[in-house]
């Protein structure tokens, strides 16, 4: 087990931007926690993914969620107060029975992350999000706030003969029979919830607490209880669910869903290179998160900071109030009247698609970047694509799936604001590479792909030819 600090990996490349494009693979001293980069910790698939995939379109979706969720819980009578100093959002109204969505930025206003903020009591409040958990959790023991924190970490992939248990199993339950599934399950109705409330339902004889969310238009719960019950809870959650025609999601599956639902899965954290926050690096270990997630892409940068994002880049900015005092509150402030992006949904053209196969399936052929379907399933790896339009660049491109839903290929994209929905931009599909020493990720060829410019969450559109205003 490594204790080498997220701040030693990064002095040991020739710079940040190396190291973070660097093949972490390679790294012998960290064999034993590569695993940590796969999620979300469940079969590939359970039956096939392209059946999982339609369940929460048309029936039931069960999501197990009870080994790859991890939070960090805030604690002591400060808690609502340093969160709100935390969060570039307002936590005013936070009540214990309520969620929130919160985003945190770096002194610079730059985005470390966002996720989902649970008050679970009146001083004790669950984050969950990529990226937010040591950031909290470091602020949590340096500032002069009355808090404590914990993090709750997730399953170990690789148990390698370790024994594993969690305080609380979870499950979420999605589609649109789920919610009468959830009520035969209850043995009577839930009343109605709105969304990002918290009630409790009953399975299996076991009290649960539920948050209610929806996917693809319909109204869903992701419920939570005693670790020790899970096997009960889930095997009831099947039982009860053949009638609905439940479906369990597995990893390949689960990953697309962020796709199509519109939510960019992370940014690269705004934490690298600030000297500012060197002793926040050096407090981290190098083997969490941010210390094993690698830029893959066509997109090939000089800066590290010209990776980073600001909240309004991926529609964050209706979270924003500047009316109280936060952690980059003034230069996010500067950042709020500059230039800032869309989210959009990019849609293959099906001939590129077909192309990039055929590019594929040539021996001898051009060394391209191979398309996984339907999604890149086991690494946590931050997609930066390169987009242009008219010759010039417009964007990045990253997540991309498969959905047999839209029997179509989508990447969610952050594109110029003047970019408008049906106009065609061109994705580059390869891989600039790059790294340090012994730690190099391959370059690939470079492949354009036509893509119409669609909303975010997906729906489909026609294409027009991108003309500049």
């Amino acid at each position: 087990m490594t204790h080498a600090s997220l701040q030693s990996v990064l002095d040991l490349a020739d710079t940040p931007l190396s190291y973070l494009r660097s093949s972490k693979a390679t790294r012998r001293d960290n064999r034993i926690w590569q695993p940590k980069l796969i999620m979300p910790q469940v079969p590939y698939e359970f039956t096939d993914w392209e059946h999982e995939q339609r369940a929460w379109r048309e029936s039931v979706a069960l999501f197990d969620q009870s080994h790859h969720m991890q939070a960090v819980i805030i604690s002591g009578p400060d808690a609502k107060k340093f969160l709100s100093h935390m969060a570039c959002n307002n936590l005013a109204n936070a009540n214990p029975g309520r969620a929130f969505q919160i985003v945190c930025v770096a002194p610079d206003g730059r985005l470390v992350g966002d996720g989902i903020l649970l008050q679970l009591e009146e001083n004790t409040f669950a984050a969950t999000g990529p990226f937010i958990l040591n950031w909290l959790a470091y602020h949590a023991q340096v500032l002069d706030f009355e808090v404590t924190s914990h993090i709750d970490g997730r399953s170990p992939v690789y148990a390698n003969g370790f024994d594993h248990s969690r305080p609380e199993c979870r499950y979420q339950l999605q589609g649109p029979r789920a919610w009468a599934l959830l009520e035969k399950l209850n043995g009577g109705v839930i009343a109605d919830v709105p969304f990002f409330h918290l009630t409790e339902i009953s399975v299996a004889g076991h009290r649960m607490k539920a948050l209610r969310h929806g996917m693809a238009g319909t109204p869903g719960l992701e419920i939570w209880g005693d670790w020790n019950a899970r096997e009960v809870i889930r095997d009831a959650i099947l039982k009860v669910g053949e009638e609905f025609g439940i479906a369990e999601v597995g990893a390949a599956a689960y990953i697309t869903s962020a796709v199509e639902s519109g939510w960019v899965q992370g940014v690269l954290p705004a934490i690298y290179t600030a000297e500012h926050l060197r002793a926040y690096r050096e407090w981290m270990p190098a083997d969490d998160l941010e210390g094993l997630i690698r830029i893959t892409g066509s997109q090939k940068r000089d800066r590290l900071e010209d990776y980073y994002r600001t909240p309004f880049d991926l529609g964050y900015g209706r979270l924003v109030h500047f009316d109280h005092e936060f952690v980059g509150r003034d230069a996010l402030r500067e950042r709020a009247s500059g230039p800032k992006l869309q989210k959009v949904t990019l849609a293959w053209d099906p001939d590129d698609t077909a192309n990039l196969f055929r590019e594929m399936l040539t021996p001898g052929g051009r060394n391209v970047k191979f398309l996984h379907l339907p999604t890149m399933s086991d690494k946590i790896d931050l997609q930066y694509f390169e987009l242009t339009a008219q010759g010039r660049s417009i964007g990045t491109a990253h997540s991309t799936a498969y959905l047999a839903t839209e029997r179509t290929m989508l990447t969610l994209s952050l594109v110029d604001e003047a970019v408008q929905i049906g106009n065609e931009v061109l994705l580059h599909w390869g891989e600039a590479g790059g790294g340090f020493s012994g730690h190099q990720s391959e370059t690939t060829d470079t492949i354009p792909i036509r893509t119409t410019v669609s909303p975010a969450p997906y729906s489909r559109v026609a294409r027009e030819e991108y003309r500049k205003n």
